[in-house]
């Protein structure tokens, strides 16, 4: 899978890279069981703090995305679930999202519409 880091967004780097391997999971191009790569790798191919990845990784773990396994380092795992909490905190960050949308005058068709395609990436994935 490849990351793409955008050093000048207002997106932290260690969110870009949790949501890009979210998106990778959903998409397919990253399967339960696949490794990924070393905190200390990812950190010096793109040139950042240990830290930064280490935070991104560890995020993942405790959401379900991966796990650490003692010889293969972090792996990836199919344990996400969405629960009560997930749901609520989906539903607080599509808030603000739907009301930026709606108030630029789109209409819930088009929003739906858009959704949909979105949705239609990760259900054709295979």
């Amino acid at each position: 899978m490849l990351l793409k880091i955008e050093f000048e967004s207002d997106v932290p780097i260690y969110t870009q890279i949790k949501n890009q391997i979210i998106e990778g999971i959903a998409l397919g191009i990253l399967k339960e069981g696949d490794e990924m790569p070393s905190i200390r790798q990812l950190a010096s191919d793109f040139g950042i703090n240990f830290h930064t990845v280490k935070k991104a990784y560890d995020l993942l773990k405790d959401e379900g995305f991966l796990n650490v396994h003692r010889r293969k380092g972090y792996v990836v795992t199919k344990n996400a679930f969405a629960d009560d909490n997930f749901i609520e905190k989906l539903e607080k960050d599509l808030q603000p999202i739907l009301a930026n949308a709606y108030s630029r005058g789109m209409m819930q068709d088009e929003i739906l519409k858009i959704c949909e395609n979105i949705l239609h990436k990760f259900k054709n994935k295979e």
